[in-house]
């Protein structure tokens, strides 16, 4: 079950020395990250990919040291009109067409999450609309959202968590807290409130209300995709290169989780998986596969330290997810 996380280890007792030398450069401590048995970790990805981009080489080290590891995603990345051009080959996508892109994304998902030995048991498709969250956490929290992209006002995939549900911000809390109820994890990864797209800065700001709430903040760690067009840099496959904070984000407190050239490799061979992404920003998503992934204990920079007002983050390109 554990092929990834297996494969993964047979390097590890040789490379680990020379991959913490590498992540010492960023001048950045090892990530404190709990694996082991007795270990929950759940991954928040607001759409298919997120889950390896962020955290990808850690998730295969957890699983193969026994770590339970579990994945929700809050869309099913239904709004990428350029990628329905052409995945689905239609000139003008319509409704149909961007329903059709999410079932493809979310069984690119599922294979990614067979291949890492994610037990179906432990994955949930959330299926809210793609570019509409920070709406439901405002104007639409308790009246239904209609996407622009699939017309849909309610969940529309059958192999979602709870298909048919409205789209309201209320319910989207319902599903999250019902999935950390269950799961009851020692290790949430999110998005951090900070990265430019607004569906992950919204998941980020409702992930640390949630767990704040039931006493479980110190559990939270954060990770970001999105920062500016030029960032990661460079915005390309360089596997010797270090994965550094955005510069505007620098003071998030970050830790740094060196990474095998094994699970460097099999993080490569994982984001091939989602063939409907990699065909149109292939230079972007490789670019996550470095010598190490950050993470980061602070959700705000301190007010003090602000470079410049970061209080709403700016919409990231209509062509990301």
């Amino acid at each position: 079950m554990l092929r990834i996380g297996t494969l993964a280890l047979a390097g590890w007792a040789s490379s680990v020395a020379g991959a913490a030398e590498s992540a010492a450069d960023l001048h950045l401590p090892p990530a404190l990250l709990p694996t082991g048995p007795a270990e929950r970790v759940l991954i928040i990805a607001p759409h298919p990919d997120d889950e390896l981009l962020c955290c990808a080489g850690f998730a295969q080290r957890a699983l193969a040291a026994g770590t339970r590891v579990s994945v929700v995603w809050i869309t099913s990345g239904d709004a990428f009109a350029l990628d329905a051009v052409l995945i689905e080959h239609a000139l003008i996508p319509g409704h149909l067409t961007m329903r059709r892109l999410g079932g493809d994304r979310m069984r690119e998902a599922t294979a990614v999450a067979n291949q890492l030995g994610i037990p179906a048991s432990d994955r949930w498709f959330l299926g809210y609309p793609d570019r509409g969250i920070r709406q439901l956490l405002s104007d639409n929290y308790a009246q239904p959202f209609t996407s622009r992209h699939t017309g849909a006002s309610a969940v529309p995939y059958e192999n979602a968590l709870a298909p048919g549900t409205p789209y309201e911000g209320r319910l989207l809390e319902r599903d999250l807290i019902a999935i950390l109820d269950r799961l009851s994890p020692t290790l949430v990864l999110a998005p951090s409130p900070l990265d430019s797209h607004p569906d992950h800065a919204a998941i980020g700001e409702l992930t640390l209300r949630l767990m704040s709430a039931r006493g479980t903040g110190e559990g939270l760690r954060y990770w970001v995709v999105h920062e500016g067009r030029h960032w990661p840099a460079p915005r390309r496959y360089a596997p010797g290169a270090e994965l550094q904070p955005p510069t505007a984000l620098r003071d998030l407190n970050w830790s740094s989780w060196p990474l095998t050239p094994a699970e460097r490799e099999a993080k490569l061979s994982l984001l091939r998986l989602y063939r409907s992404q990699w065909q149109i920003m292939a230079p972007f998503l490789a670019s996550f596969v470095r010598d190490n992934e950050l993470f980061a204990t602070l959700p705000h920079q301190r007010a003090a330290d602000l470079p410049h007002a970061v209080a709403k983050p700016a919409a990231a390109p209509a062509t990301m997810h």
